[in-house]
Parts: C-alpha cells; structure tokens; sequence
C-alpha cells in the first residue's frame, strides 16, 4: 500500500512539472520565435523633463523671387510675338512690294487688315495713308516699302498716348477689372511683379469673392515677391474686401494697392452695377489712380463690347491685353484704343510669371514686320 501511495505522488509530481514547463513556454511565444541573431532593438525614446532646454524648431521661409526689370521686356518677348502675328506683317509687306499696286491689290491689303482686327476706321485710314505714300514717294524697293510700313502702323497705334501707369496717390490704388476668363487674377499677381521690379512695395486685395480660389490664387503670386495679401471670407462684400485693402496700404506706407475685383459679365446689370460700388467705396479712401480693364486679345471684336461697357460703368484708364502671342489679330490693339480713347499700357505675351510687357509701340511694330 505504501508502495502505491509512493508511485501515485511520484506522477503527480510529473504532471504538475509537465504543466509548468508547457505555460512557460506559451508565455514565451506570443508569435514566431525569434532566431538568436536576430535580437528585438526597441528605438529609444525622448523624455523632455521640466526645465530641461530643447533644441528649437527653425522654419526656412522660400526666398523671394527676384522679378525681371520691367523695362525691355516687350523687346525681349519679341519673337513670340513676331511668330503669332508673322502672317500680318510678311502680308502686308509682300502685298506692297509688288510691282503693281492696282485696286485688287489694295482691296487685298484692306481684307488683310481687318482680318486682323484693326477695325473699318483704322483701316481706311491706314490704307489710304499707304497710297497716298506709295503714289507721292514712288515706293519701289523692299527697304522703301518696309520703312513705310513702319512709320505708317507706328503712327496709328499712337506712340503720343501716355502709357506709363499714374501711380501718384500714397498709396496708388489700381483696380483691375474684366470679364470672367480673361486672366485677370493671373495678370494682377503679374502686374505687382513688374511693379516691384520697379522698386515700389505693394498690397494686394483680393476683392474676388466669388471665387474660392482666386484669393489663394492671388496670395500666392504675392508670396512669391512679398506683397501682402488682404482677403475676407468667401463670399464677403467685395467693396468692404477692397476698403481693407486700401487701408491696409495706408497704414503700411504702401507705394501700390492692387485691388483683383471678380470677373463678371458685360451683360449682367447687377454685376456691373456692383463693380461701380467697389470703386466707389474705395474712393472714401481717396481717387482711385488707375482702371485697367484686361481684355483677351483672341476675343477679337466681341473685346470691343466689353470695353465700352466697362468704360461706362467705372472710368477705364488703361488696357491690359492678354494673350497677345496667341493670336494673329494685333489689330486689335488699335481697335480697342480708339474704341475707348484710352491706351494699352501692358500686354501679356506668354504663361511665365515675367511675360507681362509694358506695351512699346515701336517695338510692337517692330515685331509685327520682323
């Protein structure tokens, strides 16, 4: 009997011993058992105790851009002008220098030019300029009839018009003004560039509230150049957007606000109504200096309704054509000029953040005979 009591409490002994040694091992392996050279590394990590000193976080801000000199550029961009508009000035060129300049000959010449958009007036005119010319001096050779040519089409774009921007007020207020698509946005974060490439320091308004992005769109052209940018909310009045602009100016000792209003429609009565409230609100400040209505320039004649719309509703000053190097119509430039008896003063000659051009009447000729 003892001998069995023995052996029972010897195999419980085992059992009990069998069991430890399984849990052991189980609590050892909650997943795949880990090779010997293969130790876990924990990453070490950083307790910053009280009163303890860190190394601060710096934040490297972009450079600034530095903008191309305003002055020459249209000089600069002359080939991609001279491409667009080759078809006018080689025309033209090869219409006078034939031997023969008869009727059909100047009826040619005549459809050239209002292919081009020059508009009936201006064309008469220059026409009858060229023949009167052409009949006086006996143009004969190709040199003669490209001098001529010249001086003609320089004269009718009108080198006598004041194209240099009024920027007398402190601060100038320029607002920038269009229809919807025009680039408007685009060419006022362009416009502020040219301007400081001239030295001046500017504000800008993003008095377009309508549109959810044109106010991102245009802090980020000044971020570019360090203009300050005022907004307000989606959808705030754009008058009030454009008196903090001014403000802001004022109390910055800014050279230059240029105040971006939304594209609207020539037709909408109530839009353009709303514009002639924003020029008015900001004039509580003082005169506005400038009104710049920026027009594309593949419009063609339908610019000419917009612009003596505009003209009407808020005093247009000058003109800003865009897209000028995309089309074959430089016509167009005299055509709105004697529509509103105001001057183009910039043109825009390409999608790089310089290609914005004080216009140059010379060298707008130069590149329509190059």
């Amino acid at each position: 009997m003892e001998i069995v009591t023995a052996l029972i409490a010897v195999a419980v002994v085992l059992l009990v011993t069998a069991g430890l040694l399984v849990g052991t091992r189980l609590r050892r392996r909650p997943g795949r058992p880990l090779p010997p050279e293969s130790p876990v590394i924990s990453e070490p990590s950083v307790v910053v105790e009280p009163g303890v000193a860190t190394e601060p976080t710096v934040v490297v801000e972009p450079a600034l851009e530095t903008p191309e000199p305003a002055a020459g550029r249209l000089v600069r961009l002359r080939s991609r002008l001279a491409r667009s508009n080759s078809a006018l000035g080689h025309g033209l060129l090869n219409l006078l220098s034939r031997d023969s300049l008869d009727e059909s000959t100047w009826e040619e010449i005549e459809d050239l030019l209002l292919t081009a958009d020059l508009g009936v007036a201006p064309t008469t005119e220059l026409v009858e300029r060229l023949r009167t010319r052409a009949r006086i001096e006996g143009v004969s050779t190709a040199e003669q009839t490209k001098r001529v040519l010249r001086e003609e089409l320089i004269a009718l774009v009108d080198p006598g018009l004041d194209r240099e921007l009024r920027l007398t007020g402190r601060p100038a207020v320029v607002l920038v003004v269009g229809v919807n698509g025009t680039g408007k946005t685009t060419t006022t974060g362009k416009l502020a560039r040219v301007l400081i490439a001239d030295g001046h320091t500017v504000v800008l308004g993003a008095a377009d509230t309508f549109r959810a992005a044109a106010a991102d769109q245009l802090q980020t052209w000044g971020s570019r150049v360090g203009a300050r940018t005022v907004r307000g909310p989606e959808g705030a009045d754009p008058a009030s957007v454009a008196f903090d602009a001014v403000r802001e100016g004022v109390d910055e000792g800014a050279d230059v606000v240029l105040v971006d209003t939304a594209g609207r429609l020539h037709t909408k009565t109530g839009l353009m109504d709303e514009l002639g409230k924003v020029k008015r609100v900001v004039e509580k400040h003082g005169p506005v200096d400038e009104v710049l209505l920026v027009l594309d320039a593949t419009t063609g004649q339908n610019g000419m309704i917009q612009a003596r719309v505009f003209g009407e509703v808020v005093d247009v000053t000058g003109i800003v054509l865009t897209k000028l190097d995309g089309t074959a119509k430089g016509g167009i430039v005299v055509a709105v000029q004697r529509e509103l008896g105001v001057p183009v003063k910039l043109v825009g000659l390409g999608e790089g953040a310089d290609d914005l051009a004080p216009f140059d009447p010379a060298a707008f000729v130069d590149a329509l005979l190059a």
